[in-house]
């Protein structure tokens, strides 16, 4: 890996033409990835991915003009301290619209810093003359990308994205936790609090419930992950929708199941009980934040619910 201060100005250009090669790809990735969910974001990528193939374009006139045909194979990767892309966010579906326009964002201003740094540490006065030209059209490109956003993404198709950026992350992620932390919460209350009451023995409650809430995190891991495979819901990917119900259902039954580690049975039950008021009460906010259900409609629903399978619990258990 060489150091940039040891380049020669041929290699110095090869890399300049090989990062803006390599930014328009990830452009175009970037429009490839939200063509569908967002297709006016998509434009904007688009003609950044073209005015990144001008200037490589330019650049390669230069070059050649200067040193032949001949164009050294050099990278980010083989320059010492380079900017790098260390994760691969134009090759991810979904795509989260906030992110790729932050990334893109960061990619512009980080390259034009580190084009204008090395100015500073390079002694050669063509490369530096280089650098800092290469600092200015990094620069340019960073105003470019905002006269796009101004002239396409107006605050209506701004407004609009953002809505179906929510809708699908309530889709993917919000849904399958929320069902997965109500199953946990309330289906393993019966067989804990019944172990609970039976036994008098908080050891052997906990050990119900620790099964309870790993048995029921796998199930419903497997049960979502296996319902649909998100193509035509758009849903998002089942890995991902099964593990997000699957740890949300485990964490939903360790909540309760956790106080029973505590010796005294009757401190570690008020404890428990403490924690499944604070289980449904969480449930109904997510159910009024992102759900759109009134607060005391989702409120009077999960505690109900919870309730009836508490006092199933306790009666079974005393019996």
């Amino acid at each position: 890996m060489k150091r940039f201060a040891d380049l020669s100005e041929q290699e110095i250009l090869a890399l300049a033409i090989s990062n803006e090669d390599e930014d328009s790809r990830i452009y175009r990735g970037f429009a490839e990835g939200l063509r569908e969910p967002f297709p006016d974001s998509a434009k904007v990528f688009d003609q950044m991915a073209d005015e990144e193939v001008r200037h490589r374009t330019m650049l390669f006139d230069l070059y050649r003009s200067k040193f032949g045909e001949y164009l050294p194979l050099i990278r980010r990767q083989d320059v010492k301290g380079f900017l790098r892309h260390l994760k691969p966010l134009w090759l991810m579906r979904p795509l989260a619209i906030k992110e790729v326009r932050k990334f893109a964002e960061a990619m512009e201003v980080e390259a034009g810093r580190f084009y204008r740094k090395a100015a500073e540490l390079t002694r050669e006065a063509s490369a530096r003359q280089l650098l800092l030209e290469l600092g200015e059209a990094e620069k340019g490109h960073e105003n470019l990308a905002h006269r796009l956003e101004d002239k396409i993404l107006t605050p209506g198709v701004r407004a609009a994205e953002e809505e179906k950026q929510r809708r699908l992350f309530v889709l993917q992620y919000v849904q399958p936790g929320l069902a997965g932390l109500m199953d946990g919460s309330v289906s393993t209350l019966a067989p804990l609090f019944a172990a609970a009451f039976a036994t008098h023995n908080t050891w052997e409650t906990f050990l119900v419930g620790l099964a309870a809430s790993v048995g029921a995190g796998i199930s419903m891991a497997f049960a979502e992950a296996l319902s649909d495979d998100g193509s035509l819901t758009g849903r998002g990917t089942p890995w991902v929708r099964g593990s997000v119900t699957g740890i949300m259902t485990a964490v939903g039954g360790l909540g309760h199941t956790l106080p029973y580690l505590i010796p005294d049975f009757w401190t570690a039950t008020a404890i428990a009980v403490g924690v499944v008021v604070v289980e449904l009460a969480v449930i109904s906010w997510i159910r009024h934040r992102f759900m759109d259900t009134p607060l005391l409609s989702a409120a009077f629903q999960v505690m109900v619910g919870g309730a009836l399978v508490f006092l199933a619990g306790i009666l079974i258990g005393s019996s």
